[in-house]
């Protein structure tokens, strides 16, 4: 038995969540997500809780019994908290700004990178070298933030480039003189 998949997903208040054979929909004050499982896996609904069941022990059941689970509650998760993830700009120049929705960044070359926010997606700058990507979509919002860090990838002999908060870079030596 699959130790994630057999833990009941919660659902708290304000959070409606229909279920249509496969397809589960998802509403709360964040927003709205609806996704479509594999037929294989049982997923119902008792009170407030959604329960996930898998018909064997075959291989591809198994497989698929935790992730449904886990994609369930960060579903759940998503619209009623949200998602976020921070990033910094290391360097000389590097600097953000917002531009209605849109992000504008300047990373060192000739022109300014605009990155337009996707539907869901938020951007915050709090600082001029901090960018905070939020959403009630997980995925959405790790992929948006991967995106936009793929822009400028922090590079080891300065460490400038876009991290994610927290995000170690090591560093290396640059040439050594020679020892004459």
């Amino acid at each position: 038995m699959s130790r994630i998949g057999k833990h009941p997903v919660a659902i708290p208040a304000g959070v409606d969540v229909t279920i249509d054979g496969s397809t589960v929909t998802v509403k709360g004050p964040k927003g709205e997500l609806t996704r479509t499982f594999p037929s294989l896996i049982t997923i119902k609904k008792e009170g407030d809780e959604v329960i996930v069941t898998r018909p064997d022990d075959s291989r591809e059941a198994k497989s698929f019994h935790g992730l449904v689970r886990t994609l369930i509650a960060n579903m759940v998760e998503g619209v009623s908290q949200g998602f976020s993830k921070k990033l910094q700009l290391v360097g000389v120049g590097y600097r953000a700004a917002l531009k209605g929705n849109d992000l504008e960044m300047q990373l060192g070359y000739s022109h300014p990178v605009l990155v337009e926010a996707p539907e869901g997606i938020k951007f915050e700058v709090p600082s001029q070298t901090e960018i905070v990507v939020t959403g009630p979509s997980k995925e959405q919002v790790g992929q948006v933030a991967a995106n936009i860090r793929k822009w400028r990838k922090p590079e080891p002999y300065k460490g400038k480039g876009i991290r994610y908060e927290g995000e170690h870079v090591r560093r290396k030596l640059g040439k050594a003189a020679k020892g004459d």
